[in-house]
This record gives structure tokens, sequence and C-alpha cells, in this order.
């Protein structure tokens, strides 16, 4: 008779706390930069032998790194600084918006090691090219890694809906990306044996403030982001609302001028992104043959030395911005609303305007202690929400995922 070869329920019990307690310690040193010991144990309430020994598999594994602290001016012995290892573990990291192409090798800790950046044309369509431009970037950025470094994962954000699972584009409208397989089609020309994992930029971009920016230690946070139209994303208790296909927080799409508002290239009409975006604006400052972020910033430039137009174009898009933000704040109670990507330039030309709509229309105990502000990370927001995506696996199952990539890259 075969023996029975089950974990006793006790063991398996002490495996799964000792797993979520390697992955904690991780992330908190991935997001939170270089900790002690001390702290550490304080922190996740465990004792001192515990957090050595989780550090000791951590240090094997080639995770982190340990070393005195400097300076601290105390007596007796110091508790050992647990460091990653940024430039022993990487992920590449890709940012795909309407005028502009991004890639970067970023190390664990969140540091961006090196990059690469091109123009996107608006030029409809165009698959090929930018999947041509990103593998192009991605074997540059791995052919520069130290020798002894590792790809632990492959993230990318796109300017449009993202289907979960395969990263299947399945409405981008700004350039008429309508289900491009821009996923698999960056797996397969990459070829590392890792895939590329998509998401939506607007979700990656709530999600990199919230870990990393102006979001960090609020669990409730809007962010809008701005390219051409709106995109937003929503976090809830610390989690991202992503909805039942995966599809939410599309809050550019968000109707706020519904009699006689500007048509949207969601082929609907008065939605946010059509009454704040870039075309909104610059053709309410009388600049229609202008695009782009430098002539969204020249415009904001303009208000700001009297050029009344201008004036009267910013106070225009932030009305109807401080709608759609009184809406948006009195359904979820934010603790912060985060403007980003083209909203970063123009919001704070703009504030006085949303502001005003926050305080006449806002539920009264839902502005009390809401926060506006601009997005910390600037430029770099969906980049490095791109880079956390694909930095997932290893949080979650650190020891797990380095074992199985270190066995594919002997196969």
């Amino acid at each position: 008779m075969a023996k029975d070869r089950t974990i006793p329920a006790g063991r398996r019990h002490q495996r799964e706390v000792h797993h979520a307690n390697l992955s904690d310690l991780l992330r908190r040193i991935h997001l939170g930069g270089p900790i002690s010991r001390t702290a550490a144990g304080e922190q996740m309430r465990l004792n001192r032998s515990t957090v050595m020994a989780l550090t000791a598999e951590l240090t094997k594994a080639g995770l982190v790194d340990e070393d005195l602290p400097t300076g601290t001016g105390r007596m007796g012995r110091p508790s050992l600084v647990i460091r990653p290892t940024s430039d022993r573990v990487h992920v590449l990291a890709f940012d795909v918006a309407v005028d502009r192409l991004v890639a970067a090798r970023v190390g664990l800790g969140g540091v961006v090691q090196d990059r690469r950046s091109a123009p996107r044309q608006r030029a409809g369509v165009d698959l090929e090219s930018v999947v041509d431009a990103l593998v192009g970037f991605g074997r540059d950025l791995l052919a520069g890694a130290p020798k002894d470094s590792i790809c632990v994962g492959v993230g990318a954000s796109y300017c449009g809906m993202i289907r979960p699972g395969d990263g299947l584009v399945r409405f981008g409208p700004d350039l008429g990306w309508v289900d491009q397989a821009f996923g698999q089609e960056m797996s397969r020309r990459l070829d590392i044996g890792l895939p590329v994992i998509v998401g939506n930029e607007a979700h990656l971009g709530a999600r990199a403030e919230h870990e990393r920016g102006a979001g960090v230690g609020f669990r409730n946070v809007i962010y809008l982001h701005g390219d051409v139209g709106v995109g937003g994303g929503i976090i809830v208790g610390d989690r991202l609302l992503d909805g039942d296909n995966g599809y939410a927080c599309e809050l550019g799409h968000m109707v706020v001028n519904p009699y006689n508002g500007r048509p949207c290239g969601c082929g609907s009409a008065g939605c946010l992104e059509a009454e704040v975006g870039e075309r909104a604006l610059l053709e309410a400052a009388q600049r229609p043959d202008s695009v782009g972020r430098e002539a969204v910033r020249d415009t904001v430039a303009a208000a700001a030395a009297g050029d009344e137009q201008a004036r009267r174009a910013l106070d225009e898009i932030g009305d109807w911005l401080g709608i759609g933000v009184v809406n948006l704040i009195n359904l979820f109670n934010p603790a912060v609303v985060i403007f980003g990507g083209m909203l970063r330039d123009v919001y704070p030309g703009a504030a006085a305007q949303v502001q005003a709509r926050v305080a006449r229309n806002v539920l009264p105990v839902s502005r009390e202690r809401v926060r506006l502000c601009v997005s910390a990370l600037g430029d770099d927001t969906t980049l490095i929400g791109a880079a956390e995506l694909a930095f997932t696996d290893l949080l979650n199952s650190p020891i797990e995922t380095l074992q199985k990539l270190t066995e594919h890259a002997k196969e």
C-alpha cells in the first residue's frame, strides 16, 4: 500500500505563513527601500530570529544584500540594513503613449537603470512599427545589463482598453486600434522566455502613484491621466477597481456635457476627455493646428503670462474638469485625486476652477479631507506602473519565481 504523501495541515500552514512573510519582506524592501532588520521586524510583527531567517533566504537567492548602517551615532551593535539587489535583478518596462514610445530596464527597488525613447507618429494602426521599435529597445537594454543580472518579468503600458490575460488591445480610440494582438506580438518577437504582460496606462499609473508616488499611505485614490484623451484608475481599499472584464475606470468617457458636448473618439459626445483633452484645450485657445504635449504646455504658459484667449480656454477646461472630479469624489470619497500625464501640466493652471467646483458641488463630508495634487512620478508614472506589473510574480513568490527562471535558462 502506497504511503500518504500529503503534507499535514499544520506544516502546510507553516509553509504558507513562511511564503507570505518572504513575499511581504521583499515587497517592503522593493517599495520602501533599505530597511533595518529591527524596523522590518517591528513593521511585520515578527521576532528577530524569524526576520534573520527570512533575510538569509532572500540573500541566498540573490534578491537582497545586508550591510551595516552608516552614521547612526547610536551605542551598541547596530541592526543590519537590508537592501534590494537592484544591479542583479531587473525587469523590462515599456510605455506606449499616443506620441511617444519608452522602454526601460528597471532594477529591483524601482531603480531605472537605463532607458530608450522615440516619438510615435499619429499614423493610425501602427502595431508593427510599435513592436519593432520596442523590441529593438528591449534587446539593447538587455545587452547592456550586468552579466550576472537576471530579467524576472516584462510589463507594458498601453493607451487603450486591454483584455486581461493576453494583452489584446480591444480599443485604442486615438489611433484606431481595435483587437490588436499587442501582448502576443511583443512576447513572440522579444522571445526571451517571458510573457509581456500588458495593462491600461491609467490603471498602471494609479498603481504606481499608490505604491510609489502621491498616493502612498492612502487606501482610496483616484488617478486621472491625460494623453490626447483622458483615462483613469481608481484604488479602493488599497486595490485597483478593475471591473467584471478588466475594463473599469474609463473615467474619460464619463459624460459631463450631454446636451451640447463635443464629439468624442469613442462615438459618444460630451465625454470628460472630449471636454478637457488636448484637442478641446487647443481649439478653445484658438490653436487648432498645434498638437502634442509641448503645445499644451505652451498654452498653459501663455495663460500664465497673460494671454487672454489661452486664459479663457484654461478656465473653460478647468470647469469641465472640475465637474468630472466632483462626480468622482461624490461617488468614491477618495483621500486624494491625482492628475497625471497631460493633466499634470493643465491642473496647476486650472486649479482655481476645479477647486471652486469641488467647494460648490461636493458633499461637505466628502470634501473635508480630500486632497487634489499632481503626480509625484512625473512623466514616468505609467512606465513605473508597467515595471511594477512586471515585478508581480517575483514579489508574490520570490523563491519559486527565481527557481523557475533559473531552470528555464538551463534548458
